[in-house]
């Protein structure tokens, strides 16, 4: 850079570079096929316009590989709907002191968790001895048997939590003909009962004692 900087001196940072000029003869190192080597589909003009997931016109990927159909009201949520969660485990919370009002904003500014914009578990891994007081959106029922062990208290944000499904749920989940096979094996419970009652052997009177037929004949 010159000493002395006035506009006769200005000048670019770094050199300017001139831009490729294709297809101005063998001489210019950039004639002939201009880059794009013989024939073929990328030497056409438009050829690098092409829609993402083209394969050449074969069957693309998203179509070879089978799709997540339907759903049900205890399946994960897919796609813009999923959910997320932070997990913290018991073992993290043995730092805080004693009779500590644990919250996510707490967790947050211990950097157990990134934000508090996704909902907090509270797992059961590890080992817990302090009496801790934790406000959390779900507990696993193990984590909750640890905080609640020591003496500490539990606190759920979330009232859904799950509940082991009924008969009723998992048979209606199995459709009609389940729940008619099912039926027909209760109906044929009782008889079969009182069929094997029928046939079972009449018990032999031990030694010394009479049996109902020589008690009338006596």
């Amino acid at each position: 850079m010159p000493k002395n900087l006035d506009l006769s001196s200005l000048g670019p940072a770094q050199p300017r570079r001139d831009r490729k000029r294709v297809g101005r003869g063998l001489g210019s190192g950039k004639g002939r096929y201009s880059g794009r080597g013989i024939k073929g589909q990328k030497s056409r003009s438009g050829s690098h316009k092409m829609r993402p997931g083209f394969e050449g016109g074969q069957n693309p990927i998203y179509m070879r590989l089978a799709k997540q159909r339907g759903g049900s009201a205890d399946a994960m949520p897919v796609g813009p709907h999923r959910t997320r969660t932070f997990a913290v485990n018991v073992s993290a919370l043995e730092r805080f002191d004693a009779g500590t009002e644990i919250t996510p904003e707490l967790l947050a500014e211990n950097g157990l968790i990134r934000h508090t914009r996704f909902d907090v578990k509270i797992l059961g891994n590890g080992d817990l001895t302090k009496k801790l007081s934790v406000t959390a959106h779900r507990f696993s029922a193990s984590a909750r048997e640890k905080i609640e062990g020591v003496g500490g208290t539990v606190t759920a944000l979330r009232d859904d939590e799950e509940k082991p499904r009924s008969k009723k749920r998992r048979l209606r989940k199995r459709g009609p003909k389940a729940e008619a096979a099912e039926a027909e094996l209760e109906a044929e419970e009782p008889e079969a009962d009182e069929q094997q009652a029928e046939e079972a052997p009449a018990e032999e009177p031990a030694a010394g004692e009479e049996t109902p037929a020589e008690e009338e004949s006596g």
